[in-house]
């Protein structure tokens, strides 16, 4: 019986969108990333970019991508269960938010089966959402494909 009275409570938790109670089976960690035009503050400095349209970024990322991508931090983590709690802030048009495995291809059927992709769009400006994932040892990247970034660098070791 306790363990369909944790089932029922953990179920209740999750719908009113509270945390869940200490001891249960949830381990996850989040973290925390913002969007701001053209990239995500917490891999690199506010450059202050301003868009209106996915195109701005596209333009911004041919001049200064690369040079952003050699400088920006490397996100290094523990092998586990994270959400990755996604913002935008400031940007005038709904994003989305891609986290892959190195060498990720959406277009091969394997890698669909094997390899490591959590994605997802409709933020809106302010709006904020959660992307689970577990994650074991090895390389991956992050973006986001309508509010063109960089592919930021996450080592799980």
């Amino acid at each position: 019986m306790r363990n369909s009275t944790l089932l029922g409570a953990t179920a209740v938790a999750l719908l009113l969108g509270a945390a869940l109670p200490a001891g249960g089976a949830h381990h996850e960690k989040v973290i925390e990333l913002t969007q701001t035009p053209c990239q995500f503050l917490e891999a690199e400095k506010d450059h202050g970019f301003s868009t209106a349209k996915k195109a701005d970024c596209e333009a911004i990322n041919a001049r200064t991508g690369a040079d952003r991508l050699a400088k920006a931090k490397v996100l290094e983590l523990a092998p586990g269960d994270y959400v990755f709690r996604v913002s935008n802030k400031n940007v005038p048009y709904a994003l989305g938010f891609w986290l892959r495995e190195k060498g990720y291809d959406w277009r091969n059927p394997l890698h669909k089966l094997n390899k490591v992709s959590v994605s997802g769009g409709g933020l809106t400006t302010g709006a904020t959402k959660d992307y689970a994932v577990t994650l074991k040892p090895g390389e991956y990247v992050y973006s986001c494909p309508l509010n063109p970034t960089p592919d930021y660098r996450i080592v799980v070791k």
